[in-house]
């Protein structure tokens, strides 16, 4: 029984740890985001409406289409 209570204080703690790092991760994408909004690299409404692109593709569809973009670049 102890040892029970020991791995669910471990688990717990161990989800804390998560939710910190998820936490420090998001602001660091976040300011990046807005770095690069600042210096005019592209706007609020160009991100967002790539980030719905995104979420609405496929993980091997936007492979797929970054692949055609590099081959007609070459």
């Amino acid at each position: 029984m102890k040892q029970d209570v020991m791995n669910t204080i471990d688990i717990v703690g161990q989800i804390a740890d998560l939710k910190e790092i998820d936490h420090k991760n998001t602001l660091a994408i976040a300011t990046f985001i807005e770095l690069l909004i600042d210096k005019g690299l592209f706007t609020r409404q160009e991100f967002s409406q790539k980030a719905q692109e995104l979420e609405s593709a496929s993980l091997v569809e936007i492979i797929l289409k970054r692949r055609a973009e590099l081959r007609t670049h070459k």
